[in-house]
């Protein structure tokens, strides 16, 4: 009994010749990503800081964003396709195979459509950012009073004037 590599043509063709190229492609993207996140920088910096100043920018924030949406999105398109030629080998009935493709293809929206949402709808939180640097200088932020710190060491508290 000899074993087909290759489909013959339809669907199946498609998806061979697509696990192939998004392989390619999910290397070259995940070995890019590693490199500018993990070594260029470091990795006690990459936060959300990081992310939300990289996105943000101006410049370069289309280029990180389509790069992001790029990668999650071919990982799990290929991951599924990955999943539905394994489940295809042992899912024999037409029953079971179309529940399982149904069930395989309303994860890939319902992950596509999160994961898209999240990199292209996503906005800076300046507030946050003025939170956390505050709060890393030792520096309690509110909005309702300002906590200053004298000299002497006595903390006092005054609301805002109007």
């Amino acid at each position: 009994m000899s074993r087909h590599l290759k489909p013959a043509g339809g669907f199946e063709l498609a998806a061979w010749y697509f696990m192939r190229v998004s392989g390619l492609v999910l290397v070259l993207l995940a070995l890019g990503h590693l490199f500018i996140t993990h070594i260029l920088h470091n990795v006690e910096t990459v936060n959300y800081e990081f992310v939300a100043n990289r996105w943000a920018d101006p410049k370069t924030g289309v280029l990180w964003r389509l790069w992001d949406l790029t990668m999650i999105n071919l990982a799990v398109l290929h991951g599924f396709n990955g999943l539905r030629q394994i489940l295809d080998e042992y899912v024999i009935r037409r029953n079971r195979r179309v529940l399982v493709h149904t069930l395989l293809w309303c994860s890939v929206i319902v992950l596509t459509t999160i994961g898209s949402y999240a990199i292209l709808m996503f906005e800076k939180d300046q507030n946050y950012l003025d939170q956390k640097r505050a709060a890393q200088g030792g520096i309690v932020a509110s909005r309702s009073s300002k906590t200053v710190t004298d000299p002497a060491g006595l903390v006092s508290t005054s609301s805002p004037t109007p």
